[in-house]
């Protein structure tokens, strides 16, 4: 078995494109080399193990150049089974160092698991390599020094969010019991607050892992994802899987191309006629914003993929979590306050729910990225450094920093989850928002020290106004030419 150590990651420019065939039992690895175009580079046939039933019949996951089975892991799994499930049929390199504060735990874990050995590891798209990162490496270890004081062993920096998922839940039963007693366009508002706030905090953190200690209690605060319209399993294939590992890369997040063509969030992207007015369009598509992530919700569940990944590991319990989810969302938006109130009045409510959800949504999230310092928009910019680099040599706890943006303190990170603070989010998915702030300092001042630019808006109304500056800038700016061995020959390879 071929084991690609750090070390050995490619130095050049993408001399090696994979290209992945999903309809075939077969995997063709193809060679680009910096050679004259008339010379045919050679081809080699390898194994598919996404099809190959020799290795279809594992659990595998490959970390570090190294395939391993997880197959009697996934049960005694600390977090739960849903959270190792994203790790399943893909490199989960990524995914395990930045949600363990303890670099060693997820290596040292592996190491007791069974080694799959003639494992076509070099046709697995890799990952990138958190633990690599000398920024995040220095952040991390100050974060369970001065933030935890050691104590992360014992889970404390999974707690701390109980009474704000309290609250949060105890304002949206209030809000249904009001709008299932007189459905309309207020209960419908006050509905889609609180469906908004869930979506922030308590599923994201639950889907996270970052709720409790408990995988039982992140399991179920996660699923409130399904009761707001949206579906957990899908969330956390594309939220975690896509976006959280690849954030902002034009081909690998899918939070940057879902949209398009409607919305152009990069400069890379091909810019069309009706672009330069999107900054304002985009506030009037946002109030369906609900509608359209339901619609890819059952499109997911038949394509058994999100635009951004495939759902390799998803078992059929989570499967049906979407349909159940969805059933249950419908009876308490428009069904029953249709045989209580009539069409009409329903037709009137889940309208204000899906629109107030929708815009407060884009209004707290899409902020966070979308923004010219987060962005490949300005020439020599760290960003644009960054992201034009390929993504297997990047400083992956750089890339996090750079292109991200918060706002706000204390009280945005209660109402949105520490959404606010993204950047701390994207270091560290799995700690509890009510330690962000205190993060906060050191990640700040750690980028001080070394010049990364960090971004930070003083309220909200700021950065909505530089995120729509900024979607009027790149709306109008000439398409950016990609970076030499740009990864859009093997996306689809990528993806998986």
């Amino acid at each position: 078995m071929q084991v690609l150590k750090p070390s050995l990651r490619p130095t050049l420019t993408r001399q090696r494109l994979r290209q992945v065939s999903r309809q075939n039992n077969t995997c063709t690895c193809t060679s680009v080399l910096t050679a004259p175009a008339q010379v045919e580079q050679p081809k080699q046939v390898l194994q598919s193990p996404w099809q190959d039933s020799k290795w279809t019949q594992y659990k595998w996951t490959v970390y570090r150049g190294i395939a391993y089975d997880l197959t009697s892991f996934i049960e005694r799994h600390p977090a739960g089974n849903w959270l190792i499930n994203l790790a399943i049929g893909r490199d989960c390199t990524a995914l395990f160092e930045s949600y363990h504060l303890r670099p060693k735990v997820a290596s040292e874990q592996l190491k007791r698991l069974p080694v799959l050995q003639g494992f076509p590891v070099e046709v697995v798209p890799s990952s990138p390599y958190p633990n690599d990162s000398e920024l995040y490496n220095t952040i991390r270890e100050r974060v369970r020094r001065e933030v935890f004081k050691g104590q992360d062993a014992k889970g404390v920096h999974r707690t701390g969010s109980g009474k704000a998922a309290v609250a949060i839940l105890g304002y949206a039963a209030v809000a249904c019991g009001a709008y299932l007693f007189d459905t309309g366009l207020t209960t419908g508002f006050l509905l889609g607050l609180a469906g908004a706030w869930i979506g922030l905090t308590v599923q994201h953190c639950g889907n996270h892992g970052a709720m409790s200690t408990s995988p039982v209690v992140n399991k179920a605060m996660g699923l409130t994802d399904d009761l707001i319209g949206g579906s957990s399993l899908m969330w956390r294939y594309h939220h975690q899987v896509s976006h959280h590992i690849h954030c902002n890369d034009l081909e690998l997040d899918e939070d940057v191309f879902s949209a398009f063509p409607f919305l152009r969030f990069d400069a890379r992207m091909p810019r069309k006629w009706f672009h330069k007015y999107q900054h304002i369009y985009m506030w009037v598509a946002y109030p369906f914003l609900q509608l359209v992530f339901q619609l890819g919700d059952w499109q997911g569940l038949l394509e058994n993929q999100t635009k951004g990944t495939t759902l390799h590991g998803a078992n059929a319990f989570e499967k049906a979590t979407v349909v159940l989810g969805k059933l249950v969302h419908y009876s308490i938006i428009a069904v029953i306050p249709a045989m209580l109130h009539g069409w009409p009045a329903a037709a009137l409510g889940s309208a204000a729910y899906m629109a107030t959800q929708g815009v407060v949504l884009a209004a707290t999230f899409a902020v966070s990225h979308n923004v010219a310092e987060a962005k490949p928009l300005a020439s020599g910019s760290a960003t644009t450094s960054s992201l034009l680099t390929d993504y297997q040599e990047r400083d992956w706890g750089v890339q996090q920093v750079l292109t991200s943006a918060n706002w706000g303190g204390r009280i945005g990170n209660f109402f949105t989850g520490g959404l606010n603070l993204q950047i701390e989010h994207h270091l560290f998915p799995a700690i509890s928002f009510v330690h962000y702030p205190a993060i906060a300092k050191i990640v700040r001042d750690e980028c001080e020290k070394r010049d990364i630019p960090y971004a930070h808006y003083d309220t909200l109304p700021e950065i909505v106004g530089k995120f729509s500056r900024y979607m009027q800038q790149v709306g109008l700016a000439e398409q950016m030419p990609l970076q030499d061995g740009s990864l859009l020959q093997h996306t689809e390879a990528q993806r998986l």
